[in-house]
């Protein structure tokens, strides 16, 4: 398990947002097609991401907040992940299904998604994370309130539901 601090947000002006983290020599890791699939769980969150760079079953549990918030998250690292899908699903049931292209970049521990999701538009994501304890919650807010404040993004642009809600709802 580890911490994340995250922010979601809707973003109209993503080449900006490209140029800053060009300008700070960000690690392009590359754009991602991405489906997610949400499982039906008691608690927390289950997804299987299937993509051409992240391959993952997470579960998480964060506050449905607009800004900073935090997550704990677990994750595995499937090695064929098309039989684990099927049972899940037939164990679980499928919650929703999510489809985005995904561009990622870091800066140290910090993990930008420049995201295009299908049925919802365009958003920006923001992770500070904290893999072993060692960098603390306190000093990821802070993280996270800096490229706030680099992106100009606005704070009716946050978003306190995850994309999966957001589907849900339409």
């Amino acid at each position: 398990m580890h911490l994340n601090i995250e922010i979601k947000a809707r973003c109209q002006h993503q080449e900006t947002i490209r140029q800053l983290l060009q300008e700070r020599d960000a690690d392009f890791r590359g754009t991602d097609h991405q489906i997610d699939t949400y499982f039906i769980v008691p608690n927390g969150r289950l997804k299987l991401r299937e993509g051409n760079i992240e391959n993952n079953l997470i579960h998480y549990q964060r506050p449905d907040q607009a800004g900073p918030k935090a997550s704990e998250v677990h994750l595995y690292q499937p090695t064929e992940s098309e039989s684990l899908k099927a049972l899940l699903q037939a164990s679980l049931g499928i919650k929703v299904v999510v489809d985005k292209q995904r561009e990622i970049y870091f800066i140290d521990n910090v993990k930008f998604h420049l995201d295009t999701v299908k049925s919802l538009g365009t958003f920006v994501e923001i992770e500070a994370i904290d893999e072993d304890g060692s960098i603390g919650a306190e000093r990821l807010y802070e993280q996270c309130q800096f490229y706030l404040r680099l992106f100009a993004i606005q704070e009716e642009d946050l978003l306190q539901n995850s994309y999966s809600d957001m589907l849900l709802e339409q």
